[in-house]
């Protein structure tokens, strides 16, 4: 016997197999979900690190791998394919989320997009500033650029938790705010943390950039098309000096944001469709004996494609895999350092006080102090419902650097011993400033102050 779902006002019959699967899709539906997680990656990836076993921790990152045929081979270890190649999914998706905001969400206009354009500048000028007179001329200067990066994942997780108890509106600010600190991480990758430049690589990268600029400008919106040449400006950028990961921002750019068909079209198509579906059989009949139903139902489907964006597709499709798969594969990779040192030291060290000072203090004096002034100047308001506690709170969990951080800290340091600092760093600074800001904001109500 199959068990009632009660969803609304439909009543649907549920499968074993979907009665098993129902709680794993519930823990996938909660917006914290991603958060917990990489947490739970982590904690693994530290425990691993330090325990009997820690050389199968080091030494499954740094197994060859290679990908190819004949003498167009390319082999990396493990974890340069993690960084370089599941990260740069990870950046498309972001640069997808980039886009939407720009063309129809909260950057889309000038006085939407003063107030989290600001903060996120206050918020990673002055972490970076902060590092910079812990590191100036010394080994670490070149980490300056890690703690100017946010964790979304983790912050929205974070927020996630509190429920009602925070407003709508400081998830989108938030979200925004994050999207603009996301831009500026790319930035600073692409022209801060470049190794020496091939040219001609770059020129064959800037090629494939302008064959998928004509796709979208001819109308192409099959996603092989932009898979393939994705691929091709990937490997240039790889071999151009440039990070590839920025790769991933520049084809999420060009991914068409037209519909072929728009609503009134589509509502039209629709009950034609339904209405011919109807016509073509009896109720309860079998799809599988009624062509006609089956191909009815065919050119419903192409047109709930045609209807869709390409990049609204695409970000929907590929965001489970980010959430669920690339961030975790990467924070497990990257996230285990060996504590057997003396620990306080490492946190002393000029690099790790850098980090945590510059996330912790620096996000949120930087995002409290360039919100209050573009607010204060008339360029922006706060949105409904929040109030300054509201904002201040959110920059603590903006201090969550983690990813993003960790990600950065591998192309300032590489190999280097120095690496080890950064992640204890960035994963004090993230803890502490996850744990204030969640107790900032459970006390904080929604009325305006």
């Amino acid at each position: 016997m199959t068990e009632e779902v009660i969803k609304g006002k439909r009543t649907i019959s549920e499968q074993p197999v979907e009665r098993l699967l129902r709680p794993f899709q519930e823990f996938a539906e909660l917006e914290a979900s991603g958060g917990i997680l990489l947490l739970v990656c982590t904690v693994v990836a530290l425990v691993w690190a330090n325990s009997p076993w820690a050389d199968t921790y080091f030494n499954l990152w740094r197994t060859p791998l290679a990908v190819g045929f004949g003498e167009l081979v390319l082999s990396k270890p493990l974890l340069l394919w993690i960084n370089d190649g599941l990260m740069a999914v990870f950046f498309f998706v972001v640069g997808l989320e980039i886009k939407r905001e720009v063309l129809v969400g909260e950057l889309n206009s000038v006085r939407k997009a003063a107030l989290p354009i600001a903060a996120a500048l206050g918020g990673a000028l002055v972490p970076a500033g902060i590092y910079m007179t812990f590191n100036a001329g010394t080994a670490g200067s070149s980490g300056w650029g890690i703690p100017m990066a946010t964790d979304i994942a983790f912050a929205l997780g974070v927020l996630a938790l509190l429920g009602r108890r925070v407003p709508f509106a400081l998830k989108v600010f938030l979200t925004a705010l994050a999207i603009v600190d996301d831009v500026v991480a790319v930035l600073v990758i692409a022209f801060f943390y470049t190794a020496e430049i091939s040219w001609i690589s770059l020129a064959i990268g800037a090629g494939f950039l302008l064959f998928l600029v004509a796709a979208n400008w001819a109308g192409v919106r099959h996603p092989l098309v932009y898979a393939l040449l994705g691929i091709g400006l990937w490997l240039a950028f790889l071999k151009s000096g440039v990070h590839a990961t920025v790769a991933g921002v520049l084809l999420a750019m060009t991914i068409p944001a037209r519909a072929r068909i728009n609503t009134e079209e589509f509502l039209a198509q629709g009950r034609a469709l339904l209405d011919e579906f109807e016509r073509a059989g009896e109720s309860g009949e079998s799809i599988l004996t009624n062509a006609d139903r089956r191909a009815v139902l065919h050119t419903l489907e192409i047109a709930c494609e045609r209807v869709a964006a390409p990049i609204e597709r695409l970000e929907h499709a590929l965001h489970p895999w980010v959430t669920f798969a690339i961030m975790p594969v990467f924070a497990l990779a990257n996230a285990g350092v060996a504590l057997g040192g003396d620990v306080s030291a490492a946190v002393t060290s000029s690099i790790s006080l850098g980090i945590i000072v510059g996330l912790v203090v620096g996000k949120q004096v930087g995002i409290t102090a360039f919100s209050w002034l573009v607010v204060r100047s008339g360029f922006a308001v706060l949105p409904g419902d929040v109030t300054w506690r509201h904002i201040y709170g959110a920059s603590w969990l903006a201090g969550i650097g983690f990813t993003m951080s960790l990600f950065i800290a591998s192309l300032a340091f590489g190999d280097s011993p120095l690496l080890d600092f950064a992640k204890i760093g960035i994963l004090t600074a993230s803890l502490s400033a996850g744990a204030v800001g969640w107790l900032i904001l459970r006390r904080t109500r929604s009325s305006r102050l």
